[in-house]
This record gives C-alpha cells, sequence and structure tokens, in this order.
C-alpha cells in the first residue's frame, strides 16, 4: 500500500474506539510509517497524532502501552540510522531508490520532536524522545550529530522535570511513565545532564511505583498464591493455577523485568538528593513493603515448608515449574530493596543530618528491620554471598552500636516469641537464624544480665546435641553467638557460670550438628577466652589445660573412618575449605594444633610432643601428611609470638621434634657412628 495512503488509514484508525487487536496493527503500521514516510512534516504529523489517538490512550494497559509506545520510536530510530548507513555505503545512483524514507537521521529526529506540541502532556513527550535516544544513541550507534544528541538529552531533562512539577495532570501513569523512559535511556545522558534532574521529586514517585500496582502489588500475589496451593501427601501449585498465570504476568511487568537498572536509578538518585530528611519516608515506605511482604508470606501455605524438606513435600511440577518462578520475583525484590538500602545507609554516613544521634539510630534500627523482614528471601541465597547485603547489615549495626539504648530496645523489638525452645514453624526458625546473627555484634553494649536474657536465653535449645541435625545453620549461629557472649571482658562471672555447659555441649555436637570448619573455630575461641590477657584465666587457671585434655583424651579414641559429607560439609564455607575427607580424630587434632598459639609458654612445651605422638597415632597416610602440613604452618606461618616461636624452635632441634613429626615411630633415623649404637643380639665382630 502506498504510505500516503496508509497514513490517511492510520490517522482515521487513531480515531476509532478502543480495540486490542486493532491496536497491534496500528502501531505496527506506525511503525512502518516512521520509517518509510519521505516527507518530515508527515511525520511530524503521525508522532502528534500518535500521542493524542483515543483508539490508544482512551484504554490504556499499564505501562505496557507506554513501552509499545517507547518501542516504536526505538524500530522506528534503529531502521532510519540502519538505511543511513546503507545509502552512505552505496554509489549515488540516479535511478536507484533510496533506503525507506531517505530522511536523514537528524532531520527524522527534529520531525518527530516538532510533533510533541502542547496538545499532549509532557509525560508522553519523554516516550518519544526517549525511543529516539534510544534508537539512534544505544548500544554505541551515534546516529545523530553530537549537537542535537546534547539537544534531545535535555529536553528529555527538561520535559522530565516539567512534568514531576505537574505530576496531577498525568496521574499514576504519568509518573510511572517518566520513571519508566528516565529508567531505559539514564545511561544515554551525560553527567552534566542528569545534575539537572528533580531527584527529590523523582525518589518520591519511584519508591511508591516499585512496590505498588506496577510493581509488587504490595505483595499480595503471596496471598492468593496460597488459595492455588492443594495440600496432601505433597503441596501442589499448579503451573495452570490463576495465582501462578498472574505471578508470569506479573514478572513480565515493565519496571519488574528492569528492576536492576530501576533500583540502581533509585539509588543513584537518593545518593543526590537536595533534601536529606526525604530519605525518612523512603525507608518508613520499604519498611512497611518488606513488613507486608513477610506478613502475607506467612499466611502463604508454601511458607510452613523448610528449605531441607523442599524435595520431600512438593510435587515435582511445583518444584521444577512454579516454585521457581516465585523465588526469582522475590529474589529481584530483595536485591532491588538492598541496593536501596545500601545507598541510604551510604548517605546517612556522609550526611550530617541524617548522621545525627535523633536520626542515625533510627536509621540503622529501621534498616535491620526491613533486613529481617527480607530475611526468608536472602536466607535461601546466603547473606554473606552477596556484598552489598553485608555492608549493609555492618554498617547498620555499627551504626547502632554507638547508641546502647537504641540497640537495646532494637534487639527487644525482635526478641524471638518463642525463645527457649525451637519453634515448628520454619518462618519463625528462620527469624531465630537472624536474630542470632545479628545479636551477635552487640554483645559489647549490654550488660551480662542483659546478654543473658537476650542472647543465651535464645541460644540455648539450639546447643542441645540432640536436636534435628538439619537446622545446623541455625546451630552455628547460636555458637557464634554465645562464643561471643563468653569473650567479652565484662561477661567474665557470667563465662565461667556458663563455660561448664557450653563446653560439653560444643564436644556433644560435634560432628553430628556442627560442621569440622565451626568447631575448630569454637574451640580456638574458648582457649583465647580461657588464657591471658583474658580475665578468665586469673579466675580459671588451669581451665585452658582442662580443655586441651578433653579434647586430647576424646582424640585418642576418636574414629578414623572418614566424616561423611553430610557432617564434614555443612556450607558453601565448608566445601571451599575441605581439601580432603578428614575423619574426627584428625580434625580433633587440627583443633588441638589451632589452640597452641593461645597457651602460655608452659603450657606449650608440654603440648608440643603431646600433638606429635597423636600425630603419629593417625593411621591414614594422606590424613597425617595433611595434618603434619599444618603442624609445621603452625609454628612457622607467625601465627606464634616470638617467645612461643622460641619454644617451637628450642623442641623441634633440640628435643626430638623434628624425629617426632618428621619420621614418628620410625627410629631415630641415622646416619650414626656405630660407636653411638646400641648392643645388639650379637657380636659387631
Amino acid at each position: 500500500m502506498p504510505a500516503d495512503r496508509l497514513l490517511t488509514n492510520v490517522l482515521r484508525a487513531y480515531q476509532g474506539l478502543p480495540d486490542p487487536g486493532q491496536n497491534d496493527r496500528i502501531l505496527s503500521s506506525t511503525t512502518s510509517l516512521l520509517t518509510t514516510l519521505s516527507n518530515p512534516l508527515n511525520v511530524t504529523l503521525l508522532t502528534s497524532h500518535l500521542l493524542t489517538a483515543p483508539a490508544i490512550w482512551n484504554r490504556v494497559d499499564g505501562l505496557r502501552t507506554c513501552l509499545r509506545i517507547i518501542s516504536i520510536f526505538n524500530t522506528a530510530a534503529i531502521t532510519v540510522h540502519k538505511h543511513q548507513l546503507e545509502d552512505q555505503q552505496k554509489p549515488y545512483d540516479l535511478y536507484q531508490p533510496r533506503q525507506g524514507g531517505g530522511i536523514s537521521c537528524d532531520d527524522w529526529a527534529k520531525a518527530v520532536v516538532k510533533g510533541l506540541d502542547d496538545r499532549t502532556p509532557r509525560w508522553q513527550h519523554i516516550l518519544a524522545i526517549a525511543g529516539v535516544l534510544l534508537g539512534m544513541e544505544g548500544q554505541e550507534r551515534h546516529g545523530l550529530s553530537r549537537g542535537l544528541r546534547s539537544t534531545l538529552e535535555i529536553a528529555m531533562v527538561t520535559a522530565a522535570n516539567l512534568a514531576l512539577e505537574n505530576q496531577a495532570s498525568g496521574g499514576i501513569l504519568g509518573a510511572e511513565s517518566i520513571i519508566l523512559a528516565l529508567n531505559h535511556t539514564f545511561p544515554l545522558l551525560s553527567d552534566n545532564v542528569r545534575r539537572e534532574l528533580n531527584y527529590d521529586a523523582l525518589v518520591m514517585i519511584m519508591i511508591p511505583a516499585m512496590t505498588s500496582t506496577e510493581g509488587y502489588e504490595e505483595g499480595y500475589f503471596l496471598e492468593t498464591i496460597g488459595h492455588d496451593v492443594r495440600p496432601g501427601n505433597k503441596f501442589d501449585w499448579s503451573a495452570k493455577s490463576p495465582s501462578f498465570l498472574h505471578l508470569q504476568k506479573l514478572a513480565s511487568k515493565p519496571l519488574i523485568s528492569s528492576m536492576g537498572p530501576l533500583s540502581r536509578l533509585i539509588a543513584h538518585s537518593i545518593e543526590n538528593m537536595n533534601g536529606s530528611l526525604r530519605l525518612v519516608e523512603v525507608r518508613e515506605h520499604l519498611l512497611k513493603f518488606t513488613g507486608n511482604l513477610l506478613q502475607r508470606w506467612q499466611t502463604n501455605k508454601l511458607s510452613e515448608i523448610d528449605t531441607s524438606e523442599e524435595a520431600t513435600f512438593l510435587t515435582p511440577e511445583t518444584l521444577r515449574v512454579t516454585f521457581p518462578v516465585l523465588w526469582q520475583v522475590l529474589k529481584t525484590a530483595m536485591f532491588a530493596t538492598v541496593v536501596i538500602l545500601r545507598a541510604v545507609i551510604g548517605r546517612t554516613l556522609i550526611d550530617p543530618i541524617l548522621a545525627s544521634p535523633q536520626q542515625a539510630p533510627v536509621t540503622a534500627s529501621q534498616t535491620l528491620l526491613i533486613l529481617k523482614n527480607i530475611h526468608f528471601i536472602s536466607s535461601r541465597l546466603g547473606s554473606n554471598a552477596f556484598s552489598a547485603y553485608t555492608f549493609v547489615n555492618l554498617t547498620s549495626i555499627d551504626i547502632l552500636t554507638r547508641y546502647p539504648a537504641s540497640s537495646l530496645s532494637f534487639l527487644r523489638s525482635i526478641y524471638p516469641t518463642q525463645a527457649g525452645q525451637i519453634p515448628a514453624h520454619p518462618l519463625k526458625r528462620n527469624h531465630d537464624l537472624f536474630y542470632l546473627n545479628t545479636a551477635e555484634h552487640f554483645t559489647l553494649s549490654l550488660s551480662p544480665a542483659d546478654a543473658e536474657l537476650l542472647i543465651v536465653t535464645p541460644c540455648t535449645p539450639y546447643l542441645n546435641p540432640t536436636a534435628n541435625a538439619h537446622l545446623v545453620e541455625i546451630f552455628e549461629a547460636a555458637h557464634s553467638a554465645m562464643l561471643s557472649v563468653l569473650a567479652e571482658p565484662q561477661n567474665a562471672g557470667l563465662t565461667a557460670k556458663l563455660l561448664p555447659f557450653y563446653v560439653e555441649s560444643l564436644f556433644a555436637s560435634f560432628p553430628r550438628n556442627l560442621s569440622p570448619r565451626q568447631f575448630r573455630f569454637a574451640f580456638k575461641a574458648l582457649m583465647q577466652i580461657s588464657t591471658p590477657p583474658n580475665p578468665l584465666s586469673s579466675s580459671q587457671p588451669m581451665m585452658a589445660e582442662t580443655l586441651l585434655e578433653l579434647l586430647h583424651h576424646r582424640a585418642l579414641g576418636a574414629p578414623t573412618t572418614p566424616l561423611p559429607p553430610f557432617m564434614a560439609i555443612k556450607s558453601e564455607a565448608d566445601a571451599k575449605i575441605q581439601e580432603l575427607p578428614l575423619s574426627e580424630q584428625a580434625v580433633l587434632l587440627l583443633t588441638l594444633l589451632d589452640a597452641l598459639p593461645n597457651v602460655t609458654l608452659n603450657v606449650l612445651g608440654e603440648w608440643l610432643p603431646l600433638a606429635a605422638d597423636l600425630l603419629n597415632v593417625i593411621q591414614d597416610s594422606s590424613m597425617r601428611e595433611h595434618c603434619k602440613k599444618r603442624f609445621w604452618e603452625v609454628m612457622e606461618s607467625g601465627e606464634m609470638d616470638v617467645e612461643r616461636s622460641a619454644v617451637c624452635v628450642s623442641w623441634w632441634s633440640t628435643r626430638g621434634g623434628r624425629e617426632s613429626v618428621l619420621f614418628g615411630d620410625q627410629g631415630e633415623g641415622g646416619p650414626f657412628m656405630s660407636g653411638g649404637l646400641g648392643v645388639g643380639d650379637g657380636s659387631r665382630l
């Protein structure tokens, strides 16, 4: 069909009634016309009518329609640029028609911009400009002259600022369209142009957009899933259920499908805001959003299944198809939240208003509450695997520990509801895990009485060696929290009271409920607690040697077979350091060697030969060589101070240490003069 006739038909169709099927054909024809029209005035006319067409804008499919408008101009711009490149590469031929409409990139872009008149609101102008910029300059295309590109960038930001100043005219759709367009074009804007953006107003519309209808719907999709989960021997959530179809639609929404760039844009905007106190609204909104996520997940039947039991209690289709999609959506929400919190905490550190005693502890407390709310998501990944999460978590804790009263209030606000027992619901155990991992950092700010109530009491049930072995991560968190209490100098009296119970629990928990890595770490920490300069070494001077005796006695009779993988490897950290399978006996010897740099000089001199004798008890050659390597590493790698190193050198060189470690029970080794040999059974003559 000739372009002029097609243009007439399209302009007439714009004025018709909204029809989704017809609209797809109209928009496809619009894209074709934008690339084939040879008169810039027609391009201007088409752009102007497109942005006011009743057939399109009287029934808008949310941001999908806005994204389609950006896509039309993007596709058309790419095609116009492609045609210009092809025409430049061909020799001039009077009889050979030019590709497309024959309009240059600059003239075409100017024609589109001229169609952005006063009949259309500014937020629609942004959609067209974004499409032109993306098509001409995206992916290193450089289709526009430098001056025109700069003009379009300025026009983009100016239109955005004007739309932000008059948000009432565009409503929610207009505000979300600004976000959509900026999210796609922000990498193309120069730094000078970016500085002109009204970041204060932009942040205030981006945060609600992320969590509302075009975003995560305040977590309501989690409630609808619960209605479609069919209980039985196994929970079944069908891929044909309405809730899963809705979840797929939600995951494909324009903002959620580009949540990574959007969260970085929000973070950048927070870093460049002028009004610091507006961040109070940001963190309160995130706290409400994450609280809704947690609350609605708690009402979902799927929250009743522990991570370790999913293969047992979920049907194959649920495990393979529907469940992964749910967690992918939740992970994007978690990542976006943490990226935004990183900007909030970063701004808190450098802003004098936010860093004040009135604001800083509140920011830190609310940030940790947000992390608590999303811990049911982040714990599936391993919180330490995400550097931004680690920064936000530890920095918030550092800020809060500067204010003891606020620290105490925060711990009481998240205190487990069933402290002193292991909850049956997986979500409550997940909360216990977060609590223990967080509380261990506050021991220096707590009195002994508060430490016993707020840390020791919640720890105690998870130190029970007979508890469920699948809860290893919480067991290790409990041991770590307990050690943090025992290690504080002000808790010397509490330490003396708790140490016998804890030592018994520690030895009984390994290897069933503790990995070799965690057991070695815990025992080494106990040795540091019970040796100088810790106050406990004065009141209990024999404690360190008693611990070594217990360890040595158990090692002599410990099993010599390699630990099964489910006992030896409890986490990714264990998997990384587990060089070869070790027996319980070998692990106990390594634990003994780890403790030697902390004992006193006299005790070190006594235990070096005992450690060497224990080394020679190990039968497996590969395990023995591994322990021998660690023995040498302890003595020569710098773990010992000068005085202890001197004791080691003396034992190694003059007291039989070298022979005992290297040759074991194979005798002295030679060579010696015959006169120095003992008398044998026969004559030497």
